[in-house]
């Protein structure tokens, strides 16, 4: 039995660390966990850090949330493709709608909840990866 899940995830990301999970018999990769591997369908999983920055794949701009986001709204959701190749759905922050562009570098930060918003857990999100050689 491994200790593959969701709230492991979310305890890393309360450690400021983004995690995926390895198959340890056929080295597929997922950026979120899997209770088993879904190409060889192991259960002989383990934890691997990864880097936490990758590109912006896809992106939506949400006008109507859940209603504990409704706050936040509107508000940006992206595929990011990490570094490593796997895709994980996010937040897009501190990037304004006219600056969104397919292809932008981006890293991970996380962020604590507060109040009563679901879940209340650390929360990780991408923001541009400013640097002196891709400034937007």
């Amino acid at each position: 039995m491994n200790n593959i899940s969701v709230e492991q995830f979310y305890s890393f990301c309360a450690q400021g660390k983004l995690m995926g999970v390895k198959c340890e018999e056929c080295k597929a990769l997922y950026s979120v966990p899997k209770p088993f591997c879904l190409k060889c369908n192991s259960k002989n999983l383990s934890w691997v850090q990864l880097k936490g920055v990758g590109k912006l794949a896809s992106y939506t701009i949400v006008y109507v949330p859940h209603p504990s986001f409704q706050n936040e709204a509107p508000y940006i959701l992206g595929v990011v493709e990490l570094e490593e190749g796997v895709k994980l759905l996010s937040r897009i922050k501190n990037v304004k709608l006219e600056e969104l562009k397919i292809g932008m570098p981006l890293k991970i930060d996380f962020e604590k909840t507060e109040g009563n918003a679901w879940p209340n857990w650390v929360r990780y999100y991408f923001k541009p990866n400013l640097t002196e050689n891709n400034i937007l």
